[in-house]
């Protein structure tokens, strides 16, 4: 039975968010731990595009997806968090002013206050329509995390949002071929990335679907139908299905919080409906919510100095200016 664990403040998630709480939380002076189900540090980012450029975080033009996350592993460290990982959080319960919350390997972790930076939670990738499952690890791919498995292949990539439009362009300049297909003539990418990719050697077939995906043992082609034509047998050693994700947030849902669909509602200080929890992320949904990492780190803040209050009612909300304390080398 691993060890039980107390702290002022957990973390439930360790994706940017909960990195940067675990930050924030260290340098209100709290005790913290950081717990998440998958067996890395950094979320989705790490699991699913380390390698994907990032460019929209202020003050960074552009930063590798693994790179911010050590940066932000780096900038915690200081403070010396506590990383639970690889156990997903499935139960809660109110003691004497403290919550408590159960692992699924048994563990339970005491804390005053809880910041819940799960993301959209626990993540399974579309299936393509027709039965290649077969296939998966053996040339198709859901998740492309490191890029040099494109290197010299002929790479078909199906979907029409931003990790289809992202992969297809990160492929280019790597692959022998590159081809999208989607089943409309639009996209739902971001408008810059689908004119980078109109303007690249990248073959779109369009108001398309996939009937087959074939090969001996591993992928060789894939047979793809453009609506109102005959089909076409693609080459492809490497078939990505990026036709996005069924999401769940799991044991939380059934917790006793404001749900609107799969988000938790949160007011302006990121409070929950239940006392000494808050949320920031991509779990949270309020009135105008934008889900972007960058706001994931204001929220984040946020919700950890309101909880450096509620655990000590008198210390200021105001964090204070981080250039007044020297940080430890790390």
């Amino acid at each position: 039975m691993p060890d039980d664990i107390d702290v002022d403040l957990l973390l439930i998630g360790a994706g940017p968010a909960g990195l940067y709480g675990a930050y924030y939380a260290g340098f209100r002076g709290l005790r913290v731990a950081v717990l998440d189900a998958q067996p890395q540090l950094g979320g989705q980012i790490s699991a699913i595009y380390p390698e994907k450029k990032i460019y929209d975080v202020a003050g960074l033009p552009a930063v590798q997806g693994q790179a911010l996350v050590d940066n932000l592993v780096r900038q915690a460290a200081q403070f010396d968090p506590a990383y639970i990982l690889g156990e997903q959080a499935t139960e809660l319960e109110r003691g004497d002013e403290r919550w408590t919350v159960r692992t699924a390997a048994g563990r339970c972790i005491r804390a005053g206050a809880i910041v819940i930076t799960s993301g959209v939670g626990t993540v399974t990738p579309r299936p393509l329509p027709c039965s290649a499952e077969h296939f998966l690890d053996k040339g198709l791919r859901y998740f492309v995390p490191q890029l040099d498995v494109l290197d010299s292949k002929d790479v078909v990539v199906v979907g029409g949002g931003d990790s289809a439009v992202d992969w297809a362009l990160a492929a280019l300049p790597r692959a022998k071929s590159v081809t999208l297909v989607h089943r409309r003539q639009q996209f739902r990418a971001h408008e810059h990335s689908v004119q980078q990719l109109r303007a690249s050697e990248c073959r779109l077939v369009l108001d398309a679907t996939v009937n087959a995906v074939r090969g001996n043992g591993v992928v060789n082609s894939i047979e793809v139908q453009v609506k109102g034509q005959e089909p076409e047998v693609l080459p492809a050693q490497v078939v990505v299905a990026a036709l996005g994700f069924l999401m769940n947030l799991g044991p939380i849902k059934d917790w006793g919080l404001e749900l609107d669909g799969r988000s938790i509602r949160v007011d302006t200080s990121m409070r929950t409906n239940l006392p000494g929890i808050y949320a920031a992320g991509d779990v949270t949904t309020y009135p105008g919510k934008v889900k972007l990492i960058a706001v994931g780190f204001g929220e984040v803040a946020t919700a950890v100095n309101n909880a450096a209050v509620e655990l000590n009612p008198d210390a200021p909300l105001a964090p204070g200016h981080s250039s007044d304390v020297v940080p430890v080398a790390v």
